[in-house]
């Protein structure tokens, strides 16, 4: 199996092509530099993104608060997450960095709020 992967790890975008087939990774191509390479196999392999959303609050003023991940989740696992999410309320005052979600879906990441309410 080819993927072609954009680096995002530097501004250069590299588009770099990995063949493989699972974590079995013959070869990677097109990166300028070692931290393309390291990136394109982890995203070939085990691809993760930070979550950012919003989550409903009991404040009428302010019924959204922003909340994130606090590390990536495995990308396999977003809409599961979001499942979770969707159906949380947090009661008034949050502050920026409180706990949202402990351990979402098993993952071992917090879902933390990125604002005060």
């Amino acid at each position: 199996m080819k993927k072609e992967i954009i680096c995002t790890v530097c501004p250069m975008g590299c588009h770099i092509l990995v063949e493989g087939e699972g974590e079995n990774i013959i070869s990677v191509t097109g990166n300028t530099c070692k931290r393309g390479e390291v990136y394109a196999s982890a995203e070939f392999c085990h691809p993760v993104r930070i979550l950012t959303t919003t989550v409903k609050t009991d404040c009428e003023k302010t019924p959204l608060v922003a909340v994130r991940s606090e590390k990536p989740l495995p990308k396999e696992k977003i809409m599961d997450c979001m499942e979770v999410i969707r159906k949380v309320e947090v009661k008034t005052p949050v502050s920026m960095y409180d706990v949202v979600v402990e351990n979402i879906c098993g993952t071992g990441t917090n879902i933390v709020a990125t604002g005060n309410v």
